[in-house]
């Protein structure tokens, strides 16, 4: 009897222990999942007190994103520089990576908390003042860049903390970093042929490499070959191309560019139309066709 009663002991001092450690940090149900849940509802001082003196890496990226919950409501410094709530917040979010380097939530929230402090290039150049790499604010975008890499190695599967970084890459001037997050993005997503649109897009615009998009743009086809808006932008590739080498009176390429575009342009209301039918006019004129 005795044996059995010193059995039944351990196994209820076993059970509080591990009714001790579910209401932990760790637990299910426990602390982390009341803080994270007071998070969401907005309630950031609730989840501070919830989540005192936790130091294990979880907690820390509460305690981190609850400060910049915080701070989202105050008025940020003339300067740009970061608030006393986000300095907090920072603190605890670089403590949380320290514990697990690859925390991947941690890292988006650094570069979450950090890229509203980093002037887009365009503001940098009409103000003359500091550039996007230096701003007065003192956080450079390659930090802020750095954050959202560590966030998409951390997690292979996600895309969040990619679509984030091509969106920074694309304000503050960083193409080669946006085309970069594009090319990761479709090895996470490849059949997707919106995404593909968006890099054509990208290559057109900010990328500044029109022939690329033609790639991308056809790989888009591919996924839905009845697009007529994809064709139209590939068309439109084509016609400037054109332009420019009947600019340089390059009449046997221009010929071929036009040819591209008379395949992809199937209204022929479109604006695209009426453009190849002015650059067939044009191309006849200084080639002496006419």
């Amino acid at each position: 009897m005795r044996r059995v009663g010193l059995l039944a002991l351990a196994a209820l001092l076993l059970t509080s222990a591990c009714e001790r450690d579910g209401g932990g940090r760790g637990g299910a149900g426990g602390v982390i999942e009341e803080a994270r849940t007071l998070i969401e509802q907005g309630d950031y001082d609730g989840a501070l007190a919830r989540l005192s003196g936790g130091t294990d890496a979880e907690s820390l990226f509460l305690l981190g994103r609850a400060w910049a919950g915080k701070a989202a409501g105050t008025t940020p410094a003339p300067d740009g520089s970061l608030g006393p709530e986000e300095r907090q917040a920072l603190d605890f979010l670089e403590r949380a990576v320290i514990a697990q380097p690859d925390h991947a939530g941690a890292h988006l929230a650094i570069g979450n908390l950090l890229a509203p402090h980093v002037r887009s290039a365009a503001a940098a150049e009409s103000s003359g003042g500091p550039s996007a790499t230096t701003p007065a604010s003192g956080v450079s975008a390659d930090r802020v860049l750095e954050a959202y890499g560590a966030a998409a190695q951390a997690d292979p599967a996600d895309t969040t903390s990619v679509e984030a970084l091509i969106a920074f890459a694309i304000r503050v001037g960083r193409t080669s970093e946006a085309k970069a997050g594009f090319e990761e993005l479709l090895r996470r997503d490849r059949e997707n042929p919106d995404l593909l649109v968006r890099f054509g897009d990208f290559l057109t615009g900010a990328g500044q490499d029109p022939e690329a998009s033609l790639g991308v743009y056809a790989q888009a086809l591919i996924w839905r070959p009845d697009d007529t808006d994809t064709r139209l932008k590939m068309a439109d590739v084509h016609l400037d191309a054109a332009r420019g080498h009947i600019d340089r009176r390059e009449f046997v390429a221009a010929e071929a560019r036009l040819r591209e575009a008379r395949k992809l342009v199937v209204d022929p209301a479109s604006p695209q139309a009426r453009r190849l039918r002015e650059l067939e006019n044009a191309l006849a004129d200084v080639s002496g066709r006419r």
